[in-house]
């Protein structure tokens, strides 16, 4: 299961969040800031995740952005890359070359394709065709 989501730029700044448990404002503040440090300071050579407090942090960096998944031990790491790849394929594909600024300006839409992905912390749909269909479906809603 995911607990949380978190796409940081290199200087920490958190582009997007999305908490799958509760936790107090307090700790997610100082669960962001853990997290980017883990993440930054960590050699490229190493794998792309690490065992944090309890639990296991997944991430990847495209360009300026680090995307990190922090899940339970016994999770699939190799899972959890794939599926942040599918997730910056979907937006890649919705943005059209997505950069830090559409994130940014059009946070609302990437939280539409985040619910679309995932579910309650669970993968819910696995198909890139099918999470853009429904997104631009409510697109097209949105609009009417």
């Amino acid at each position: 299961q995911i607990r949380f989501l978190l796409l940081q730029n290199r200087q920490g700044k958190t582009r997007l969040s999305k908490w799958y448990v509760p936790y107090d404002d307090s700790e997610k503040q100082s669960i962001q800031i853990e997290c980017h440090k883990v993440v930054t300071q960590r050699e490229a050579k190493f794998t792309n995740f690490v065992e944090w407090r309890t639990h296991k942090l997944v991430y990847r960096r495209y360009a300026g952005l680090f995307f990190t998944l922090c899940v339970d031990v016994n999770d699939n790491e190799l899972a959890c890359l794939e599926a942040i790849h599918l997730f910056v394929e979907v937006l890649d594909q919705y943005f059209g070359n997505v950069c830090e600024l559409d994130l940014v300006f059009n946070f609302h839409k990437v939280f539409v394709i985040l619910d679309e992905y995932f579910l309650a912390g669970e993968v819910m749909e696995t198909s890139r065709q099918q999470i853009l269909s429904r997104v631009h479906e409510i697109d097209r809603l949105l609009e009417a």
